[in-house]
């Protein structure tokens, strides 16, 4: 072999070595600058243990997850960089070899001067780098493009920064909207303006049971005075009578005082149409009801303090209403009433209540929800002898009669009453409606408190009109108040004779 090959022989072998050098030192590269990121990400992981940074809890606990620390968001960046750099990164090492390159200062914007330090620090072979630098150009000419990864990995950390803007911030704005929340609602306590509405006379009120009796019309008036018109009654005629009068819910002893009555009157005048059997029925009815009874509610107001009307009865019968239509017409004859929402088993009762008060310009006494029934009682009928009310309305809870332990909680708030001032009248509620089962829980009412009057609501919708003779029959008790239907003024007090001529048509 001639001098000349060794000569080619001993270059290509030194190129060969320097090119192994010049591989080597960049997978040295490769190693630390990919390792560099990794420790800067731990920060970034602490940012976002930190849950007590921002409060967005105030709407609920799903705001925890926009809650990263502000202080630590500029070194998010790293962890992207991180995966950058390591892939069309390395490539771009190589020709940071050559000294004209801007490639390793773009770097240091990004990740920090330190890792190109650390990565030519241990080189130490300034000629390797400067001979390697010349053949690795010209195959890679597309190894510049490495920049294209820097504006991705940029913007993903200013996309994340806006999510951290401390927009929810006016979130916390609600904070004042509870400014003017409950007062508005106080305002709603003084509208006495209502009581202005005209009030329909007591005296004008039966003008409209007629009709609204058709249905008890058409069973007692019209039956009986059909049978009775037409002459002497034979004993079968006698039958649909009583039948009549007992499918008119009179109960069965009221029913034999009627026909007994009704026979002694036959047998005493001759009658022979409808008009003359119609003017007998009426009186034996009329007698029947008992108009010698005493039908005022005692409602004036005595000399030291007001009058105490107590309204019991059971559930649904109409009680709340009852209350609120008796306070519209004492407020109408001049008088200053003062309700007691006694009723605390029942919210609704209490609003409802409170809404006849601001109706007709009524002060209303009620506790929370769940007190003591007495308790309340006792603290209305002290208003009202503080504030010098004519009549104290107090509305108690519906009740079974079946119930022991309710009917003697009635029984206490009549005795805890009393204490301040005396009961003067003690009004039943009954549903006219359930005709004769009111019966039993009349007799037991009037047990546990002493019942002086009673109200039978719901007149109107039942063809049993007869129980207002059965209820006077069994208790000795007055029906001094009646319901004639849903209307504010549909409350009337009872009058035997004009009961009757609406019962008969």
């Amino acid at each position: 072999m001639s001098t000349e090959s060794w000569i080619v022989v001993a270059v290509v072998a030194v190129l060969l070595i320097l090119a192994a050098a010049g591989g080597a030192l960049l997978v040295s590269r490769k190693r630390k600058i990919s390792l560099a990121p990794k420790a800067d990400s731990k920060p970034e992981a602490s940012t976002y243990q930190a849950k007590g940074g921002f409060s967005f809890s105030e709407g609920g606990s799903g705001a925890t997850t926009l809650e990263p620390p502000p202080a630590r968001i500029p070194e998010a960046p790293k962890e992207p960089a991180k995966v950058e750099a390591t892939r069309p990164g390395d490539q771009g090492d190589e020709i940071q070899g050559a000294p004209g390159r801007g490639a390793p200062e773009e770097r240091d914007t990004r990740g920090g001067a330190e890792p190109e330090t650390e990565a030519w620090a241990p080189t130490g072979l300034p000629g390797v780098g400067d001979d390697a630098s010349t053949p690795v150009d010209s195959p890679k000419p597309t190894l510049r493009d490495v920049k294209l990864p820097e504006p991705t990995a940029e913007p993903e950390p200013e996309a994340a920064e806006p999510e951290v803007e401390p927009e929810p911030e006016h979130v916390a704005e609600p904070e004042p909207e509870p400014e003017p929340v409950l007062a508005e609602p106080k305002a709603e306590a003084a509208p006495e303006e209502p009581p202005a509405e005209e009030i329909v006379p007591s005296g004008e009120r039966w003008g409209n049971l007629r009709g609204r009796l058709a249905r008890s019309q058409n069973s007692v008036g019209r039956a009986l005075v059909g049978l009775l018109g037409g002459g002497d009654l034979d004993e079968e005629s006698w039958e649909d009578v009583e039948a009549t009068l007992l499918t008119a819910d009179l109960g069965a002893s009221t029913t034999e005082g009627v026909i007994e009555k009704l026979r002694e009157a036959l047998a005493r005048s001759e009658v022979r149409s409808e008009a003359e059997a119609r003017a007998v029925l009426k009186d034996v009815l009329v007698a029947e009801l008992k108009p010698e009874f005493d039908r005022s509610v005692r409602a004036l107001p005595h000399a030291d303090r007001p009058s105490v009307v107590l309204v019991v009865g059971v559930n649904g019968t109409g009680k709340t209403t009852t209350t609120g239509k008796l306070a519209r017409v004492l407020v109408a004859d001049g008088r200053r009433v003062l309700l007691g929402a006694a009723d605390t088993f029942r919210a609704a009762a209490v609003e409802q209540l409170k809404t006849w008060g601001q109706r007709v310009g009524a002060e209303v006494v009620a506790g929370a929800e769940g007190a003591d029934p007495a308790s309340v009682a006792f603290e209305a009928v002290s208003r009202g002898v503080e504030a010098g009310a004519d009549v104290v309305l107090i509305d108690t809870a519906g009740r079974l009669h079946t119930k022991t332990g309710l009917m003697d909680e009635l029984g206490k708030i009549k005795r805890v009453v009393e204490r301040k001032a005396g009961v003067d009248e003690v009004i039943l509620v009954l549903d006219a409606t359930i005709g004769q089962n009111g019966l039993l829980q009349a007799k037991v009412f009037s047990e546990v408190v002493d019942v002086t009057g009673v109200a039978l609501t719901k007149l109107d919708g039942t063809a049993k009109g007869g129980i207002v003779f059965a209820v006077q029959k069994e208790l000795g008790v007055p029906v001094k108040l009646v319901g004639l239907g849903e209307g504010k003024d549909d409350l009337a007090p009872f009058e035997p004779n004009a009961f009757v001529d609406a019962l008969l048509g």
